[in-house]
């Protein structure tokens, strides 16, 4: 039998323990389509560091943001595909494939961010969507109400949007049209342009978009229509197989923390949202609150969208009516 000394024994023991420990390190992928200086962003680094830390160092996390590791279109079938472990994303980049959740963007009259976080989390435990089985959903967060922005006229009624050229996609451009305005399916990042351009007469953004994006610039006019804002809803999800590599205590931890971190993104959005506002004031724009009765006419304009919705799920066997209904009861 082979005799160890007593240092050669100790070189051994140490050895193995860190080897078992090395073996017990997680090491992960984050994909997030936000640029790095965008708070949505800080917070998805903040929320990785919260998760390095109260693992103590079994779990680290790479984060790509911008769009580096897989494009915001392809960020959820990434995950899946495990191209990589953990992404964010805007759910209705995948259109069709979330119908529980899509009830969410509807034009339900959003007051805030925190608001819209609470009503999409709230869907989520309550409805608990079969459409998000093929991650673990750590969380989902949505932005501050939708606002009617243009350039060079007021809008105060349905007339004076009848016609306007307004930039809107998915929920945002079904509302225009359904309030009377004829809606350009363009993405953000070419908002500025065809605004500066004349290309489009306004657009339908959260407020967080005028400095956000410099939109502020080239708008004149922001119309508080809230009776139909809509929001937009991004979740944050892991890998299925990397989920369920973790220990129970692991999952425990991360779970709490995503309790934490979707308030925070929530209180973001709606300070993002002050920004905005400030910045739009700043550049001379002029905000025009919406009169009682009108808000009243926008919302009765803008419900065949909701209708449409619930037709629509009907027919994939999903009670529309029961997500929308909830989501009314918690505004």
């Amino acid at each position: 039998m082979k005799r160890f000394t007593i240092p050669a024994l100790l070189v051994f023991c140490f050895s193995a323990f860190f080897a078992m420990n090395a073996a017990a390190k997680t090491t992960l992928t984050y994909s997030n389509f936000f640029p790095p200086t965008h708070i949505q962003s800080k917070l998805a680094e903040q929320w990785i560091q919260e998760v390095e830390k109260r693992t103590n160092g079994e779990i680290s996390i790479n984060y790509f943001p911008a769009g580096t590791l897989t494009k915001a279109p392809q960020t959820y079938d990434g995950v899946v595909q495990g191209i990589a472990d953990i992404g964010m994303t805007v759910l209705a980049y995948s259109r069709g494939r979330f119908p529980v959740a899509a009830a969410i963007d509807l034009p339900m009259g959003y007051s805030s961010g925190v608001q819209a976080t609470n009503i999409a989390n709230g869907v989520l435990e309550k409805f608990n969507p079969e459409e998000f089985n093929d991650t673990e959903l750590m969380f989902l967060h949505a932005h501050g109400p939708g606002l009617l922005h243009t350039r060079d006229k007021e809008v105060v009624t349905l007339d004076d949007l009848n016609g306007l050229k307004i930039r809107g996609t998915g929920t945002s451009g079904k509302v225009v049209a359904a309030l009377g305005g004829s809606p350009v399916g363009k993405a953000m990042g070419e908002t500025y342009q065809m605004l500066q351009k004349g290309v489009v007469d306004g657009s339908l953004h959260p407020v967080e978009t005028n400095k956000g994006w410099k939109v502020g610039e080239v708008v004149n006019y922001m119309t508080q229509n809230f009776s139909t804002a809509y929001t937009t809803t991004f979740a944050v999800f892991m890998n299925k197989n990397k989920w369920n590599s973790l220990t129970a205590k692991q999952q425990e931890t991360i779970r709490a923390i995503n309790a934490e971190f979707a308030l925070k993104h929530g209180q973001a959005w709606d300070e993002s949202d002050e920004e905005g506002m400030a910045f739009f004031k700043e550049k001379g724009g002029k905000v025009i609150p919406q009169p009682e009765e009108q808000a009243k006419l926008w919302a009765e304009k803008a419900a065949p969208v909701i209708d449409e919705y619930i037709q629509s799920v009907s027919e994939k066997g999903i009670d529309g009516k029961a997500v929308v209904d909830y989501i009314k009861a918690n505004l």
